[in-house]
């Protein structure tokens, strides 16, 4: 199981990244994709959405169920990741890279540090296994 240090993870396995122009990337977690399996069809918000932090913003759809993914933090979705739509399997293939799902712009940027740390979110999964 892969969890990077640099990011941060909400509890419902979204990860965030470190901010870049004060804009983060929000994707699903290495575990969340391997406890999903062949991820299929993605459903993602839409560019200037507002969302809340625990909002349902995006779908992800495998051969064995279809998955709520949620705001880990308030903002703004300033992109959204569109080869999604053509090439689903990114999640699964590269969740911390290609498979990014959206980028939003916090409501307050330091809201990421209240999420978990790779330690914690580690054990959060192995609570789960």
């Amino acid at each position: 199981m892969d969890i990077p240090e640099t990011l941060r993870y909400a509890a419902t396995h979204e990860w965030v990244s470190e901010p870049e122009g004060g804009v983060v990337t929000v994707g699903i977690s290495d575990f969340a994709q391997d406890q999903l399996g062949d991820v299929v069809f993605v459903e993602l918000p839409s560019v200037g959405d507002e969302v809340e932090a625990e909002d349902a913003v995006a779908v992800v759809e495998s051969v064995k169920t279809a998955s709520d993914i949620y705001a880990p933090l308030a903002g703004t979705i300033t992109e959204v990741n569109d080869a999604l739509e053509s090439a689903p399997e990114a999640i699964n293939e590269a969740p911390y890279q290609g498979g990014w799902l959206f980028r939003l712009r916090p409501a307050d940027a330091g809201a990421r540090e209240a999420l978990l740390d790779a330690a914690a979110y580690q054990a959060v999964c192995e609570a789960e296994s």
